[in-house]
């Protein structure tokens, strides 16, 4: 038996990708081209038509290949492939069957993002399908390539965040000079020739109806309701409003002639998520930007308004959450307290002779019973609405102080200074300082004993009346420096001086403005709270019953 001889040897046979796809050595393999720019300039644009002209001749000079198709995405962020609509297009095609190798210029023209370059490297190469970068002459089918491939990656995508944190830095320093761009593409203003905002007449009456209509107590439910009704579009010319833009438009600071920069941000260059700014960056307030649509002293008063409806508490002991719900039906439900349990008041209606009667009831007692609130009782309507009408005229008809803390809550309230509340107390305080000075100065005359102590206690008296008087004259001149009289105050006390101050008739609009809770106490009184903080209360009478309606219940 003869033994064999042969000297045994091993040849390498490299990895050929141009038959690793085929089903057999007769099938042509069918190749795609990948192509990709970042912006949309003319001159990206001619860049991207270089390359599909240059890929479709590449692939047909080829004898053993087919073009399977030439995938560009112009104008597109390779951060982030979710944004690519060509490239998810061609991976869908890959998964499909329809490609069987992939060419493209480079990594950072495939993706920027080392992540996504990496998955979707690794998820091709299972499906046998390869991925050649002309630039970096790399073959993703080998192994032995993915590290220089990841380099490559990690490479491309810290230069997007490079380019990234220069752009940032100039919008930045722009955003600092004042000189940076921003869209007025809202209801009210457009651009003219220039970049200039101007004011368009016809939206800018609009604009100021929308924020007077909610601070006489629209709700944006409503703001929408008659929008809509009047057919009015939206400053992207739709017609159904949505409550968010409604919202926007009220705290929008563009209508008072102001810009605020950097009100939201992104969180990096590569998940390009946005957040709104809450204190993580700089912002920059330029005032005085162009011309105003609403006054300061009204968008001041909506932004209080809103912050007071955005934190009303609950009311139902049975709600979900914490959080109560802004009622503009009817001025009272946000006003009335009971005066045993501290809960609120609902309206109700009950029928009585085929008529429906409404009263008020303390919400407490409905919902745990007498055992829980058992001195509250249930007050018809226009009972309830007389009784406060009452009590406000004995206000007004019996102190001047009352107007004054009216007009300097009402003025604080649409420009947020409160000079005019400082005059008010520090007046008080002057006037109060002074009697107890007369006082003291008859003491001292009549006193037969130690006069030294009445001479210190005047002396001290005097310098306070001093120090006062100087805080006087100081809120005074900053009162006097605000020369811009509120509209809202003017409406208001005009309002009020045409009713002779009699409040003969209940007017939910002055009851919001003037009123800052209404305590009621059983079927016996109520106590009217002013937003100034003067108190006053009226009895409860039980008048004549019309018939068929009882009063209390």
């Amino acid at each position: 038996m003869s033994v064999y001889t042969a000297t045994r040897t091993v040849t390498k046979i490299e990895a050929n990708p141009l038959i690793y796809g085929k089903k057999d050595e007769c099938q042509r393999l069918r190749v795609a081209a990948y192509c990709r720019v970042s912006t949309d300039e003319e001159d990206q644009l001619n860049s991207l038509d270089t390359q599909i002209q240059y890929y479709t001749s590449k692939i047909a000079e080829n004898p053993n290949c087919t073009l399977a198709g030439i995938y560009p995405d112009e104008g597109i962020t390779g951060t982030r492939t979710d944004k690519r609509d060509q490239f998810l297009k061609l991976m869908r095609d890959c998964e499909k069957g329809k490609v069987d190798y992939i060419i493209t210029k480079s990594t950072s023209r495939f993706a920027r993002n080392t992540v996504d370059s990496l998955s979707w490297i690794r998820k091709l190469r299972s499906m046998g399908i390869g991925i050649y970068f002309e630039e970096q002459n790399l073959d993703s089918l080998k192994a032995e390539n993915e590290m220089l491939i990841g380099f490559f990656s990690v490479m491309a995508q810290s230069e997007s965040e490079s380019i990234s944190a220069n752009v940032k830095w100039g919008i930045q320093k722009r955003m600092r000079a004042g000189t940076y761009s921003v869209r007025f593409n809202m209801l009210g203003y457009r651009k003219d020739h220039d970049g200039n905002p101007i004011i368009v007449p016809e939206e800018a009456d609009l604009v100021r109806k929308i924020f007077h209509m909610f601070l006489d107590g629209a709700s944006m439910a409503q703001l929408k309701k008659y929008l809509e009704s009047h057919h009015i579009k939206t400053a992207s010319g739709k017609d159904i409003w949505s409550m968010s833009v409604i919202r926007s438009m009220l705290t929008n600071e563009k209508y008072v002639g102001d810009v605020l920069y950097q009100k939201t941000f992104r969180t990096d260059c590569i998940s390009k998520k946005t957040k709104v700014n809450r204190g993580e960056m700089t912002r920059y307030l330029i005032s005085n930007n162009h011309s105003p649509i609403i006054d300061r002293e009204t968008f001041n008063s909506v932004q209080a308004e809103l912050s007071r409806r955005n934190n009303i508490r609950k009311k139902l002991d049975f709600s979900i959450t914490e959080q109560g719900k802004y009622s503009s039906k009817y001025a009272l439900s946000e006003l009335l307290i009971c005066g045993c349990c501290g809960g609120a008041y609902k309206r109700t209606s009950k029928v009585a002779n085929g008529k429906t009667v409404y009263y008020w009831r303390c919400l407490g007692r409905m919902e745990h019973g007498k055992s829980f609130c058992k001195d509250s009782a249930g007050i018809e309507e226009k009972m309830l609405q007389d009784t406060i009408c009452r009590c406000l005229s004995k206000m007004i008809e019996n102190s001047q102080d009352v107007l004054e803390l009216i007009k300097g809550n009402l003025f604080y309230a649409v420009s947020g200074d409160n000079s005019t509340f400082e005059m008010y107390a520090v007046e008080k305080q002057i006037n109060q300082l002074k009697k107890e000075i007369s006082t003291m100065t008859d003491l001292a005359a009549k006193t037969e004993g130690n006069i030294e102590r009445y001479e210190n206690e005047l002396k001290k008296m005097f310098e306070s009346l001093t120090v006062l008087r100087n805080r006087y004259d100081l809120a005074k001149i900053q009162a006097a420096q605000n020369k811009t009289v509120s509209t809202e105050v003017e409406k208001i006390l005009t309002l009020l001086k045409n009713m002779d101050w009699g409040f003969t008739e209940y007017n939910d609009i002055i009851i919001r403005r003037l009123v800052k809770y209404i305590r009621i106490f059983g079927k016996e009184k109520l106590v009217v709270t002013l937003k100034g903080g003067y108190q006053a209360e009226e009895k409860i009478y039980l008048v004549k019953l019309r018939e068929g309606v009882n009063y209390i219940v």
